[in-house]
């Protein structure tokens, strides 16, 4: 059985080790459950059973605007309404909280995604790579 939850427990070797497997990159000693709390408006656990299947980060600047961060599904949920569901529980959170605005930012493959299944709009924005921006 799928459940979700607004900031749900979890350990953060379950989220690393779910970052890992879907970004395909080692596992690290990150601690993510220090970072949300002590940074996030909140977060959004999925569970397949006992097994953490996905997670999304909810930052925000302290007022009307909320940021989705760190969206995650388990590959085998993948393009099963996962992922919405997810996202929808992040934005109903974050209306709850007060926020009147909940921003993503996502790489192109992603479009149809954000886009068409969670209802974001287009919208322009600017982004700076910090530790690269005084090269030619």
């Amino acid at each position: 059985m799928i459940s979700y939850q607004w900031r749900g427990e979890f350990a953060s070797a379950e989220v690393e080790a779910l970052h890992a497997g879907s970004f395909g990159h080692t596992p690290a000693a990150h601690d993510w459950k220090a970072q949300v709390e002590r940074h996030s408006l909140g977060w959004v656990c999925t569970r397949d059973g006992a097994n953490l299947a996905g997670f999304v980060n909810v930052a925000w600047d302290g007022g009307a605007h909320a940021f989705i961060l760190d969206t995650v599904v388990a590959g085998p949920l993948r393009r099963h309404g996962v992922g919405t569901r997810l996202v929808d529980v992040a934005a109903d959170g974050a209306g709850a909280a007060g926020c009147e605005w909940l921003h993503v930012d996502f790489e192109a493959h992603l479009d149809s995604f954000y886009f068409g299944r969670c209802r974001f709009r287009p919208t322009n924005a600017g982004l700076i790579r910090l530790n690269n921006r005084h090269a030619p």
